[in-house]
């Protein structure tokens, strides 16, 4: 495999560019972020009212300090160090440093009413072994939810099929380098993923920005089956 088209580039390029990131965040420089998507997934969290939720790729911990705001407890697991270093420092929440590769029943004991990714599955392998841990990590009936780029916008010019694709820092600042790749999936693999591993796949949203008419990114909202 190229590995400029691999899970390992995108950690790589996530190490590197950790404290723009922290940057761009403290200071609302993503615009789809401060205008749509972040309310879009805690609205879509909070309409489930979970008591403890698990945030996958947590980041800097923007999300779970949002959270905390209405008496959420999160724990935040992430695989850059920089950024969960700032989300403990900010607090909100508990964070820990925790390759999505290492995250299994060992690793996290508990068990939570959500676990959520937002904008944080992008490779390929890594993403399988997610899905088939959050069986493990969900409380009974507990809810997984994604938030990611819509299949629309992210396929591009390229075909509409599964596959590598470029990265690229467009909109963000210049302090942002070596952008990382990510893993194109169809609808229906989505669809199939959520199938595999026994989760209920009972929502689709598609947040639109109002202004330009287009679906900015498509959440997924998912329930462990009774039957698992």
């Amino acid at each position: 495999m190229d590995d400029n088209f691999s899970d390992k580039h995108i950690i790589d390029s996530w190490l590197q560019n950790a404290k723009p990131w922290v940057v761009a965040i403290r200071d609302n420089e993503i615009a789809s972020r401060t205008l749509l998507t972040n309310k879009a997934i805690t609205d879509t969290i909070l309409q489930k009212k979970p008591k403890t939720v698990l945030d996958i790729g947590c980041g800097e911990g923007w999300l779970a300090r949002r959270l905390s705001d209405s008496g959420i407890t999160t724990l935040g697991i992430d695989v850059v160090p920089g950024l969960v270093d700032e989300a403990n420092r900010l607090g909100g929440g508990i964070f820990k440093l925790i390759p999505y590769e290492q995250l299994s029943q060992r690793v996290i004991k508990e068990k939570f009413d959500v676990a959520v990714c937002n904008f944080s599955l992008l490779g390929n392998e890594s993403v399988n072994h997610v899905f088939n841990c959050i069986p493990h990590v969900l409380n009974e009936q507990g809810y997984f939810i994604i938030q990611t780029i819509h299949p629309i916008n992210g396929c591009g010019h390229v075909k509409y099929q599964d596959g590598w694709r470029k990265g690229t820092w467009a909109g963000f600042n210049q302090q942002f380098t070596n952008p990382p790749p990510w893993y194109f999936r169809t609808l229906e693999t989505w669809k199939a993923l959520f199938k595999l591993n026994k989760l209920e796949l009972i929502e689709i949203l598609e947040p639109v920005n109002s202004h330009i008419k287009e679906a900015v990114s498509i959440i997924f909202i998912s329930q462990l089956a009774a039957n698992k």
